[in-house]
């Protein structure tokens, strides 16, 4: 049971006392919830022990062993009996109780009883007197074992000494007093007085006979079960008797001083002489009377000579066990000098250990204050590879600028490479240059990479769902988008499932491929491989998706693809670049390219806001002329989401959009707005029939005029700050390395994850917490989520923060 505190209870074999002992516990402590533990001495019987039989004690060595056997299960059953009146009276109290048996080995059971004091942290003890009788029937050895634990038990531990039901009180550590508490304070004992023994063991036990004498007879010398011990009190009673006979003989032989010398015969001779007249027969009565006398003093001498042999005999005795003793002790002598050399040996290895331990101490602090004066040093250099850090990465910037402008001119050379095979395939049709159409498909194949399926495997981790971008399913197919990454570049993976007999036919796979590879334009989405098993094309990767997740996602909805605001000007440059890739389909030849489902969710933005229009997929062809008002009327429908922000379910109501423009685009300037507004207005007239006066170049036209107004504006300052973004900032004037490659937005508080890449705290937070454990850069699994703040790359966010604003004045 909890909170209940452990009393230890020592008991002897006497049932009378142990049951009194338990009730002096149980009465001290009745009134606190207590458990007892029942210490009882293991009476294992050994060659030096005597065990008891119906003709009294006898030495162990002299019972057979069936006998011993006998004995010690009688023994047995009797202590068990014992400890089971013991549990049963506990019982009774309702107090839980348990029996802790005490091994008995050669060590005196006082010693015994400290080691189990210490080992079982005991707080409080009750030790009754038959306790220590149990293991010696030697009253001086009880009593200095209870005194010798009194002294040397642990300070936090309680000791009451019980015998007969009373307490038993020290009465001082110097005089080693015991004085049995009752009413009458009937006994105080002190150790230095041997007489008083035997009172005290007496009036302990109840008994009023002194301790036997020591016998007249002629002890065995020999016995091997003579210890000293057992004669102790016998030698101590024998040496008073020596001394008070040799009180007795110095006062004979006083008296015998002080009286004259003379014979027996001579005294005789002297009476009758001084009486002549005596008669014959008185002189023969006197001389009878004087024989008796000597008679008598003959048979007294010889009683004094028979008491001086059992004298020797005695004194022989006690001077054979004195030796005996003193070569124990002799032998003790020598084995407590082995125990203190080898104590001593022991000493000086833990003194050798300790003077090494402080030679390490002693090294271990000259390194810690070496490091400590290389520390200033340590930080210097590490300043100055922060510094070399901070170059590299504006070296790496720069890198990077210039990458952008290859890119750019890649591009260039892509649109005048596709005008070039445009006119290639003209000439096929006219049959003029056969062999143009040759090398120009043998570039093609040069240009585009056929991937293969364990690469795929790889690039979107097995089909994982946390890459898993989009599906869809059309008439004849369907389709699903994986986010991946292919030589370190991220791209988007679109794997088209054809149904073959609503769909295209496997084999004109290869040649819709090359249909799409030969559209080329900045502001077309970009194909760079395919792979012909998987019927999937691998296009280039559009950091903030698409337009309609930009313009009508909630922040809630899509925190870890978050977007920088789209101000008006944003929008109108959006709403050019959306015009010119329309006007590069329109003017294909021989026939022009009809989108026919341009909507802002086939409209892509790349990590600088750059719009690139996709959606034409496999299953696109060529369209006639009438057809062009199609892609007319879906690009009025895409600039009035520019305008107003979200998109309208009725469409053809137009008059209120100058009145519902998009706030968070930030102040339209007025005249732009209703030129838009009427230019949307104007694309939502046009029907299925094309419109000789609104073609895809005259809005061209149109945008371009719009657009040029909307860079005056904001090269004479008109703008305002949209969450940390200038309007009309150009966007490929911020470093790549300040923005977060998940909110593409420049960072605020960058942080180091583990995959090495800095991101926005809040954005890789939110990443982590939506259950993601792979790199949003490398789509390997990350060995932690640690995020380790950049504060080089925050400082230089800064200091480019500064030079913009004194760039760019509000």
């Amino acid at each position: 049971m909890e909170g209940q505190e452990k009393v230890y209870v020592a008991l002897g074999n006497q049932l009378q006392d142990g049951i009194k002992t338990l009730e002096w516990t149980l009465r001290k402590w009745r009134f606190q919830p207590i458990s007892i533990v029942i210490l009882h001495v293991t009476n294992s019987v050994s060659v030096k022990d005597y065990v008891s039989t119906p003709f009294g004690k006898l030495p162990a060595s002299s019972v057979s062993d069936v006998k011993l056997k006998i004995l010690r299960k009688l023994e047995q059953e009797k202590i068990d009996k014992i400890l089971s009146k013991y549990i049963a009276f506990c019982g009774k109290a309702r107090v839980k109780v348990e029996i802790l048996n005490v091994e008995r080995y050669d060590d005196p059971i006082h010693m015994r009883m400290l080691d189990l004091i210490s080992g079982l942290h005991m707080t409080k003890l009750v030790m009754g007197f038959l306790f220590m009788k149990s293991s010696s029937w030697k009253p001086k050895t009880i009593i200095s074992g209870l005194l010798h634990i009194h002294q040397y038990k642990p300070e936090s531990c309680e000791l009451f000494i019980i015998c007969g039901g009373k307490e038993v009180f020290v009465k001082g550590e110097n005089d080693k007093k015991l004085s049995m508490g009752d009413d009458q304070e009937t006994m105080v004992a002190r150790m230095k007085d041997r007489a008083s023994i035997s009172l005290i063991i007496g009036s302990i036990f109840g008994s009023r006979q002194s301790l036997p004498a020591l016998s007249t007879r002629n002890h065995p010398s020999n016995s091997e079960n003579m210890q000293w011990e057992n004669s102790v009190q016998e030698i101590e009673i024998y040496m008073q008797q020596l001394c008070s006979n040799a009180d007795s003989e110095n006062h004979h032989e006083q008296e015998s001083d002080t009286s004259p010398q003379a014979s027996p015969t001579d005294a005789t001779v002297l009476e009758l002489n001084r009486n002549p007249n005596l008669s014959i027969a008185e002189k023969i009565e006197s001389l009878k009377i004087k024989v008796r006398e000597a008679h008598q003093r003959l048979q007294l001498k010889k009683k004094e000579v028979q008491a001086s042999v059992d004298r020797r005999l005695k004194a022989e005795w006690a001077i054979s066990l004195c030796k005996r003793r003193a070569e124990e002790l002799e032998v003790q002598i020598k084995n407590e000098v082995k125990k203190r050399i080898e104590i001593k040996k022991e000493l000086d290895k833990d003194k050798d250990f300790l003077h090494e331990v402080k030679t390490d101490v002693e090294e271990s602090k000259n390194k810690l204050n070496s490091l400590i004066e290389l520390r200033p040093e340590l930080s210097r250099r590490l300043h100055i590879s922060k510094m070399a850090k901070a170059c590299m990465e504006v070296q790496l910037e720069n890198e990077i600028t210039n990458r952008a402008e290859m890119v750019r001119e890649i591009e260039e050379l892509r649109r005048e490479r596709d005008v070039f095979q445009r006119r290639v395939e003209f000439c096929r049709e006219k049959g003029d240059v056969r062999m143009a159409g040759k090398s120009s498909s043998d570039e093609l194949s040069c240009c585009l990479r056929e991937y293969t399926v364990e690469e795929i495997e790889l690039a979107t981790d097995n089909y994982s769902r946390n890459l898993l971008f989009k599906t869809g399913r059309g008439r004849s197919s369907s389709t699903t988008v994986y986010k991946g990454r292919i030589n370190h570049d991220r791209v988007a993976i679109k794997l088209q499932v054809i149904n073959p007999d609503d769909g295209l036919p496997r084999e004109n796979f290869q040649a819709k491929v090359k249909l799409i590879s030969q559209i080329r334009h900045p502001h077309l989405l970009a194909m760079i491989g395919y792979c012909s098993e998987l019927n999937c094309i691998v296009y280039e990767y559009m950091h903030h998706g698409s337009l309609q997740d930009v313009l009508f996602s909630s922040p809630e909805n899509s925190v870890i693809r978050k977007c920088r605001v789209l101000t008006w000007h944003d929008r109108i440059r959006i709403a050019t670049e959306v015009c010119s890739a329309l006007c590069y389909f329109h003017q294909a030849r021989p026939k022009p390219i009809i989108h026919g489902h341009l909507s802002p969710s086939k409209i892509f933005l790349d990590r600088n806001l750059v719009a690139k229009v996709g959606g034409f997929g496999l299953n696109r062809c060529y369209y006639d002329e009438s057809h062009v008002g199609w892609d007319i009327r879906a690009f009025g429908v895409v600039i009035m989401n520019l305008l107003i922000g979200r998109n309208l379910v009725d469409d053809t109501d137009c008059r209120g959009l100058v009145q519902a423009l998009d706030e968070s685009a930030g102040p339209w300037p007025s005249e732009l707005s209703q030129e838009l507004a009427g230019l949307v207005s104007r694309c939502l007239s046009v029907k299925d029939r094309p419109n000789v006066d609104l073609k895809m170049m005259i809005i061209m036209e149109e945008l371009d005029v719009i657009k040029k107004k909307a860079d005056d504006l904001v090269a004479k300052g008109y703008g305002v700050k949209i969450e940390g973004r200038v309007q009309g900032e150009v966007s490929n004037d911020v470093p790549s390395v300040f923005l977060c490659p998940i909110f593409q937005e420049i960072m605020k508080d960058p942080h180091v994850a583990a995959d090495g890449f800095s991101y926005e705290r809040e954005a890789i937070g939110e990443w982590f917490r939506t259950g993601h454990n792979t790199s949003p850069m490398t789509n390997l699994q990350l060995k932690h989520t640690i995020l380790v703040p950049n504060l080089t790359l925050r400082s230089l966010i800064r200091d480019w923060h500064c030079k913009r604003s004194l760039t760019y004045p509000h």
